[in-house]
């Protein structure tokens, strides 16, 4: 996909319009799903969206509610408001956030909210996200912070394969001041996010506190950095082109050979690795478990065992291969699937160390009530497993959903299934199958929760 076209002009439906034909190939024969928080970011790109000069495929747009903050029960109702008044269908999907120890709440927020909008994304579909420069420029600098390497720093690309679909961000070469005179002028209201005031939030400190005195100095901050993420991506393009090559050699069914990885020189050593723990859905591994795995772990001895773990997953060497897996990936599984009758019982009790599954009645809720059977029966992940999760779209392997929408290894081991004899139905509360979900006329709906341990 192109890099999007410079800044120039205005804001407004034309200048989305150049925008997204240099995105997205084939435009506007795209149906585009405009992520819609109800800030004045995403109201002034769905309003553009709505006047497009050459109408899209299809337009319509999602709200995640994370129920974090008292103030946001009042989102979706502002939400469904403003997509009335816009003429465009929107979607609510409530989210469970769940925090794994030593992730901070906007990270946990994030991977629940990138999975709950991969898992509604259709084939072909491409979601549009309203980051700008500024928010490019406060990733950068975590980034920079953080210690990143060249993916950090290449921070949010303009546009990535996602879910079997897109994920664009046509707004990254605009001002976020660019958008609001623009948006005034529609005269649509939008909610302001009170947590954006907590300077204990790393991004908030700085936006409020650093930028101010960054942009007084250096006024084209946002830009120039934008420009550095831009020449950063190109970099990890040609180190992926690199990766895939070494891959090539190293790669021994899902293992990699130890001896063909010591005949590299030691920084090609260290980009496969992360390649090949980035394409299996992991997280990367901090530096430190870097350096064992290419030291101690690599030169072991052949009838050794050794293996470095990290939050999520584990390298593990079995003679001259090196295995990526989750750490105890089969602990925590359940001696034997369990039988629910949810009618009778709400709550699902879950063995120790998977939480409890909740499903109540909910008149805006996601479940057809009427065509979930009344006796079902979870299990926990085997492999192999299939469902479809967008009504009329393709069947999906659980391990691509998973994979896609970058759900954390140690809560792929804890997620419950929910069959109906062999048939899966849901995917703990991120995915429903088609032949469960609810329409307009569903007269009876329902709502799934699952509260990890």
């Amino acid at each position: 996909m192109a890099t999007p076209a410079g800044a120039a002009g205005e804001f407004g439906p034309q200048w989305l319009a150049a925008q997204l034909t240099a995105l997205l190939p084939g435009f506007p024969a795209r149906r585009l799903c405009v992520a819609f928080s109800g800030g004045a970011d995403s109201t002034a790109l769905l309003a553009a969206c709505a006047q497009l000069p050459r109408a899209p495929a299809g337009l319509r747009a999602i709200h995640i509610d994370h129920r974090l903050q008292s103030a946001a029960r009042a989102w979706p109702a502002h939400c469904r408001r403003i997509a009335r008044r816009l003429g465009v269908p929107l979607t609510v999907r409530t989210v469970q956030v769940e925090r794994a120890r030593g992730t901070s709440p906007e990270a946990a927020a994030r991977t629940a909210r990138y999975a709950a909008l991969a898992a509604q994304l259709a084939p072909g579909e491409v979601l549009l996200t309203a980051h700008h420069e500024e928010d490019q420029l406060e990733t950068v600098l975590l980034q920079l912070l953080r210690g990143a390497g060249v993916p950090g720093i290449a921070a949010m690309p303009a546009c990535v394969p996602l879910a079997g679909g897109y994920h664009a961000r046509p707004l990254l070469g605009l001002s976020r001041a660019a958008l609001l005179p623009w948006l005034t002028a529609q005269r649509l209201p939008w909610v302001e996010d009170p947590s954006n005031a907590r300077e204990s939030l790393d991004r908030n400190y700085l936006r409020r506190r650093v930028l101010p005195l960054l942009r007084a100095r250096w006024p084209a901050a946002a830009a120039t950095a934008g420009r550095a993420a831009r020449h950063a991506a190109q970099a990890q393009r040609l180190l992926d082109e690199l990766a895939r090559t070494d891959l090539g050699r190293a790669q021994v069914g899902e293992a990699l050979s130890a001896r063909v990885l010591r005949t590299l020189p030691p920084d090609r050593r260290v980009n496969l690795l992360r390649f090949w723990i980035d394409a299996a859905g992991y997280l990367p591994p901090p530096s430190r478990r870097l350096e064992e795995i290419l030291g101690a772990l690599l030169e072991a001895r052949p009838d050794s065992r050794p293996q470095v773990s990290w939050e999520g997953a584990t390298v593990q060497r079995e003679a001259q291969l090196l295995w990526l897996r989750p750490p105890a990936a089969g602990a925590a599984a359940p001696a034997a699937p369990l039988s629910w009758r949810w009618a009778a019982q709400p709550h699902c009790p879950l063995p120790p160390g998977r939480g409890r599954l909740t499903l109540r009645r909910d008149p805006r809720g996601p479940i057809d009530l009427d065509a979930l059977p009344p006796g079902l029966t979870v299990r926990a992940r085997r492999g192999g497993e299939r469902l479809r999760p967008v009504r009329g779209g393709a069947r999906r392997t659980l391990k691509g959903l998973l994979q896609q929408a970058r759900v954390p290894a140690q809560v792929r081991a804890q997620l419950p299934l929910l069959y109906a004899g062999e048939q899966l139905l849901a995917v703990g509360d991120l995915w429903l199958d088609e032949s469960v979900q609810a329409v307009a006329a569903s007269p009876r709906r329902g709502r799934l929760t699952w509260r990890a341990s």
